[in-house]
């Protein structure tokens, strides 16, 4: 069995939508928060806008041709999962070492890439998407090519000022969680129940709070 290396860290929270921009403008209007402009995942079906929140980030993702989402894992759990309401969908934690995690854990890894908004390719790779799909409360795994800038840290003013995620609250099985992040840096708060992602925390730096609840 290979060994982890590196400590996972969170990466971002997924919220599927049926309509980019008008989720946007909610989050702008309801949370000061700014979601600029992604782009489109070429085989996948999707598209997203990005919530820069530093090292993490939020994900505004739709499925913006059925066909291809239909073919593809992620496409298709964010088919079945767009809400009008923004609520979380699943999570992701950032990690450099995804074939030793891929093999740790007997997953396949896929690649993925969208044009970045200067023109360039934004690449990585994810393993985990389907487990995490049919358990929410497990995320998946990214690893982002090298030299790749995080979307985190891409430029963005929110009018809320200065927003970190400071939690991510699941229910599920305290001992399979922990088993599949392994070592692992995530502000993640484990409450029993059936496997769901349940809320995502977000700190302003005047301590107000932002909630995004999935029920």
């Amino acid at each position: 069995m290979a060994a982890q290396t590196d400590a996972a860290e969170l990466d971002h929270v997924l919220v599927a939508v049926p309509d980019l921009a008008a989720a946007a403008r909610e989050l702008e209007e309801e949370h000061g928060l700014t979601a600029i402009e992604g782009g489109r995942h070429p085989g996948w079906g999707t598209a997203n806008r990005i919530v820069p929140l530093g090292d993490s980030y939020l994900e505004l993702v739709a499925v913006v041709d059925a066909r291809e989402a239909a073919r593809s894992p992620f496409g298709r759990w964010v088919a079945a999962s767009q809400s009008a309401r923004l609520r979380p969908l699943g999570w992701a934690v950032r990690t450099t070492e995804l074939s030793e995690v891929a093999s740790r854990l007997d997953l396949s890894i896929e690649a993925g890439s969208r044009t970045g908004r200067e023109g360039g390719l934004v690449e990585w790779r994810l393993a985990g998407v389907d487990e995490a799909a049919a358990a929410p409360a497990l995320p998946f795994f990214i690893e982002w090519a090298a030299g790749t800038r995080l979307p985190g840290h891409a430029r963005a003013v929110h009018s809320a000022g200065d927003v970190a995620i400071s939690e991510i609250r699941v229910t599920g099985d305290r001992n399979q969680i922990g088993s599949w992040l392994g070592a692992h840096h995530a502000p993640i708060d484990i409450r029993r129940g059936t496997a769901a992602i349940t809320a995502v925390i977000l700190e302003a730096a005047s301590g107000d709070e932002i909630v995004l609840e999935s029920v």
